[in-house]
């Protein structure tokens, strides 16, 4: 959606909205980090996000693929800087077209800064001279496509009247060649503001405009940033914040206090303003405070149309259904499935398409660094380390598996203790849900979708598991026709007690005036192209380890002889139905161990041998 009708909505709507801005990282585990935070900060409300594009275009390529992963995969609205230092046409062409490609509807049009090491700015051989010469060219080759933002400068107020009205007047001459709202610098007095604000309307401007707020979060920052942007800093700020400059605390506590009495004169002004736009220098809690000082989070809940969220990525805007293997892995689902064939009528694709279930060429890896990676996991030597881990993460103390990018969902809590008791027996689970029977649409644990609706999930469970434990488990689970599941090795074999080849429905709703919409699915072929992926997570986590240590040899063993099955219990009345094959088997192969224990097969390590893996 462009970022106007957003600001129109909102007016008719009667609501104030925010949006945050953020910069590409120098590093690979900054722009995770950087992902992460922007992840955690959605929940804060913003209706949009911008990111900046640095001079020189040297961190174009960062900038687009942030723009595609916050719009693919985030699923946040997404405006992208542009500015025409060093920029030629083709480069320019190139950033507009992967903008449009993620689904980025928003520019932000700058002529930009001169690049590093200069003081003054320079066109390059075929590149624009005016931001006005880039307003133009995106107009002529997209049209309305894009809504196209520019910089307003509040301090243009201390000029000169005729610089000022000349300044002005460029801004106008911008607006009629085709802008749609106005970012402003940042500032910090008000009346400057106001006065700029008035000015520009008396000459003609009547498009948005949008304050640019900075939080002040610590002395240094502060300084730093208003030096960069040559930005004036009323007396009576800098006599409230000077005496505490050496206490970070103190001046975050006071910043905030003034920035938010900035932002209230603004909203209550009687300029028709009633958003604001903050550049949180990739910063989360002196935006958050900013915010609660605002009583403006928590904002009301939003709807949440499906379990997952959804992509804003023009292929993906009509998908509702996929596969439930991916849960924990979103990224890697939207990346694996960028090249499969088009959803049609925006359900789950033709499983006979040839692109569908390769692996494409991004590859596999583990989330966390290797550093964080051992801090997490330290160094298993033992089924029972691996399945002390596996439960903890279940119980929530844990932050997370290879397979689990993050933390437990809250509908996990709800099963947290027979999950860890299922990988005390020996199933490391890595995926799962509990039988939900109609809960209300705006339940906090389950509910999604329209209000007075109903959701229903069948139970599920997906594990890893050794092959004399499955054998015992899929015995008791011939003895319940409520059951499906699909069991594959590393090699693809796959062996499977469902007869359909289409997809089992293990979440659906029920809303009014709509049909039935089933959001998350299991069927053979997509859970075919998962295990190249589970399996790999599991040989990248043995790669932590030295390869000759007993902690790689111990996961790279589990990986190659265990086997990933996933489980439905299709009686959703009955909540805990699907964890009696599990208790039964789990006492049986107790049993077997124990019988083995007093017998002659152990290990290295005094423990029972199975297969070549110490049992549990």
């Amino acid at each position: 959606m462009r970022i106007s009708q957003k600001i129109e909505q909102s007016a008719k709507d009667g609501k104030v909205w925010w949006s945050f801005e953020y910069f590409p990282p120098r590093t690979a585990q900054g722009l995770q980090n950087l992902l992460d935070r922007i992840e955690r900060m959605r929940a804060l409300g913003p209706e949009f996000i911008d990111i900046t594009w640095n001079a020189g275009g040297r961190t174009s390529d960062l900038t687009s693929e942030m723009v595609k992963t916050c719009q693919g995969l985030i699923g946040i609205e997404t405006c992208m800087h542009l500015t025409c230092t060093n920029m030629p046409r083709e480069k320019v062409d190139i950033a507009l077209r992967d903008a449009k490609e993620s689904g980025c509807r928003n520019i932000l049009a700058l002529r930009g800064d001169p690049p590093m090491g200069k003081e003054e700015w320079e066109a390059v051989d075929d590149g624009f001279v005016h931001g006005i010469d880039l307003v133009r060219h995106i107009r002529k080759h997209y049209g309305d496509y894009f809504d196209i933002a520019v910089a307003g400068f509040p301090q243009h107020m201390n000029l000169p009247d005729a610089e000022r009205d000349q300044e002005i007047q460029w801004l106008k001459e911008k607006v009629d060649a085709g802008v749609n709202f106005i970012f402003t610098q940042m500032f910090y007095d008000v009346d400057l503001f106001i006065s700029w604000v008035k000015a520009v309307r008396a000459a003609g401007i009547t498009i948005p405009i949008v304050p640019g707020i900075n939080p002040i979060q610590t002395w240094n920052g502060f300084i730093r940033a208003t030096s960069l942007s040559q930005t004036v800093i009323p007396q009576a700020l800098m006599d409230i914040l000077e005496p505490v400059k050496n206490d970070d605390e103190k001046v975050r506590e006071l910043g905030i206090k003034i920035v938010a009495d900035l932002c209230r004169k603004i909203l209550d002004s009687g300029l028709g303003i009633k958003g604001l736009h903050f550049y949180t220098m990739n910063l989360e809690r002196g935006t958050k405070m900013l915010l609660e000082e605002l009583n403006l989070v928590p904002r009301i809940e939003t709807i949440k149309p499906l379990p997952w969220r959804q992509s804003l990525t023009p292929t993906r805007r009509q998908e509702t259904i996929r596969p439930i293997f991916w849960a924990n892995r979103t990224k890697s689902y939207i990346s694996r499935t960028e090249n499969w064939d088009e959803y049609p009528n925006g359900r789950f694709g033709d499983s006979r398409s040839p692109a569908y279930g390769e692996l494409d060429g991004y590859g596999v890896w583990i989330k966390q660094t290797k550093e964080n990676a051992l801090q997490l996991w330290g160094t298993p030597t033992s089924i029972e380390d691996v399945s002390s881990l596996f439960s903890k993460f279940c119980t929530g103390d844990l932050s997370a598996l290879p397979w689990c990018d993050q933390a437990p969902s809250m509908e996990t809590s709800v099963i947290a203790q027979q999950l860890a008791k299922m990988n005390a027996l020996g199933f490391l689970t890595i995926n799962s849900q509990p039988a939900v029977n109609g809960a209300r649409s705006d339940d906090k644990t389950f509910g999604w979708g329209p209000s007075n609706g109903y959701v229903y999930q069948k139970a599920y469970l997906e594990f890893f598991v050794h092959p004399e434990l499955l054998q015992l488990l899929l015995k008791q689970i011939e003895r319940d026709n409520n059951i499906t599941y699909y069991v594959i090795n590393k090699r693809g074999d796959l062996q499977t007690n469902t007869h359909s080849e289409g997809p089992n429905a293990v979440t659906w709703g029920v809303f009014p005036g709509k049909e039935i919409i089933q959001p998350t699915i299991v069927e053979a072929i997509s859970f075919m192209a998962w295990k190249d992926e589970a399996f790999e997570l599991g040989s990248q986590w043995a790669k932590l380890y030295e390869s000759d240590s007993p902690a790689h040899k111990l996961i790279d063993e589990i990986m190659e002889t265990y086997s990933l099955v996933n489980v439905v219990q299709n009686d959703f009345h009955n909540t805990d139905a699907i964890f009696e094959p599990f208790w039964k088997a789990g006492a049986e192969w107790e049993a077997l161990k124990a019988k083995s224990a007093n017998g002659s097969a152990h290990g290295a390590n005094g423990k029972p041998v199975v297969n070549g893996v110490n049992g549990a």
